[in-house]
């Protein structure tokens, strides 16, 4: 799956990530309970704020759960085992997903 790029803010609402990620905002509370990776913070009204770095993960942790198949278990052993690598995967992917997206457009326009 393809994302397109989110702005760059500080914070993300859990609303916005739901619909960036094409799923429910309980799939996202369910992680973060799920994942101590991800902690957002909360606002004076209690709302979920998540940081670029949140993003990273939930990207990472989308990935291994809904694209490659793992468990929550097994996603959870991959990000202890591998905490660095991930981020720079992640990123790499996206960036042959837009690039593969583009092309595939540019061959539909011929």
């Amino acid at each position: 799956m393809s994302f397109k790029k989110l702005p760059e803010k500080r914070y993300y609402s859990i609303g916005e990530l739901a619909k960036h990620f094409n799923v429910n905002a309980s799939l996202l509370r369910f992680w973060e309970k799920e994942f101590d990776v991800l902690q957002p913070r909360k606002n004076a009204k209690g709302n979920r704020m998540f940081t670029p770095e949140d993003v990273k993960n939930l990207q990472m942790i989308f990935h291994l759960v809904k694209e490659r198949g793992y468990t929550l278990e097994g996603a959870k052993i991959h990000l202890k085992t591998n905490s660095k690598e991930p981020a720079d995967k992640i990123d790499l992917l996206n960036k042959l997903k837009q690039i593969k997206d583009e092309l595939l457009r540019l061959k539909n326009t011929l």
